[in-house]
């Protein structure tokens, strides 16, 4: 051996023997642990203890359960969406070009307040319509009733009188059309430098704009000027399967629910079930109304519609992590004292994808463990 190695040597002889110092500390650290961690106590068939304070109930994760009426299907796929009896669709009725929008989008607007200036030449052309109509229906209602007179008079012959009466009527109802077309087009809607207002017709809020100021509005545009909309009403669209619409029937209840924590569940009614299919999905559009809208809520949110029985017994629901199957058994850890966990039988009325329905065995308010559950199984099958 050359005198270079040694130091190599004696370096790698140090190294091992502090690694195989840290193992022993390490495995003896833990043996104290262990003996510390006080083992759970399985004083009654299918039950498990623990001391209070006990690691084990760092594991598990306990929550109260509610009763419900369990769904007819698994929820479905839906968004919220405005309530159509509440939205409006504003075009403007005359072309011309937008000088002026006094709102923005998410405002909430009155009826009847300004969205809109534009410079409308088709409107001042059907206000001077009207007026021409009304300075020829004065003159020919005067002359009438002058050929009137003159008839009583004996001075004109009543062919005259009759001709004279039908061009007042004429005029009289050119009157009424061109008055009609200006309401048409919005009456009272004019500033006093000849712009035509475009106004709310409801109250709610600006949820669309398709204009912008110097912009040339056509009458015959595809999109609407303004979407106006009360948010305070919202409906629940789904695309609903063929075989599962037929289950599906207007006035039927439903639940709502969502992913987000901040929005509450909510309760509803169907209001129609699509007639024809969609040809691209195919599948059939149901819209059901929403009974209360949460301040939470928004058009175009991603929602979970569940259909309900019409005639169902509540049952209480419980998350698909807390239920153990043995054989064809199922059951759940339920805390009956603190620390103390019975495993109880419980008869499913129905399972679902991601929570299940108990119709026996379990009670409204009574607390499950929700995480940790099949832990708690393999233990109590080791203590046996």
């Amino acid at each position: 051996m050359k005198p270079s190695s040694l130091p190599l040597y004696a370096a790698l002889g140090l190294a091992a023997a502090v690694s195989a110092y840290g193992i022993a500390q390490h495995m003896a650290s833990a043996t104290e642990a262990a003996k510390a961690t006080p083992p759970a106590v399985q004083s009654a068939p299918g039950e498990l203890r623990y001391a209070p304070g006990s690691p084990q109930l760092a594991y598990l994760s306990l929550q109260p359960v509610s009763s419900t009426v369990p769904p007819l299907m698994e929820p479905l796929p839906a968004r919220l969406v405005s309530d159509e009896d509440h939205t409006v669709r504003l075009f403007s009725p005359v072309a011309g070009r937008v000088t002026d929008i006094p709102v923005q989008l998410g405002q909430a607007v009155k009826a009847g307040q300004v969205l809109a200036w534009l410079q409308a030449p088709d409107y001042d052309t059907a206000v001077a319509d009207l007026r021409k109509a009304q300075a020829d229906n004065d003159a020919k209602s005067t002359a009438w009733k002058r050929t009137q007179s003159l008839h009583e008079a004996g001075v004109v012959a009543t062919r005259e009188l009759e001709s004279a009466q039908a061009d007042a009527r004429s005029a009289q109802a050119e009157v009424a059309r061109a008055a009609a077309h200006v309401r048409a087009l919005g009456a009272g809607g004019v500033a006093s430098d000849g712009r035509f207002a475009l106004r709310a017709p409801i109250d709610g809020v600006l949820a669309e704009r398709h204009l912008n100021p110097g912009q040339e509005w056509r009458a015959d545009a595809a999109d609407p000027a303004f979407v106006v909309t009360d948010p305070g009403h919202l409906d629940v669209l789904a695309d609903v399967p063929e075989a599962q619409a037929r289950q599906l029937h207007v006035g039927q209840a439903v639940r709502i629910a969502s992913d987000d924590e901040s929005l509450p569940t909510m309760q509803g009614r169907i209001r129609s079930v699509g007639v024809v299919m969609d040809p691209h999905s195919h599948r059939v559009p149901v819209r059901a109304r929403l009974d209360s809208v949460p301040a939470q809520a928004r058009a175009e949110m991603f929602v979970r519609l569940a259909p309900l029985p019409d005639n169902a017994a509540s049952a209480v629901a419980v998350p698909n992590s807390a239920i153990v199957t043995t054989g064809l058994k199922s059951f759940v850890f339920v805390e009956h004292a603190p620390g103390a966990l019975l495993k109880t039988p419980v008869t499913l009325a129905l399972r679902g994808r991601d929570t299940s329905y108990v119709g026996e065995g379990l009670s409204a308010g009574q607390r499950v463990v929700t995480k940790g559950a099949l832990l708690l199984d393999a233990e109590l099958a080791t203590d046996r």
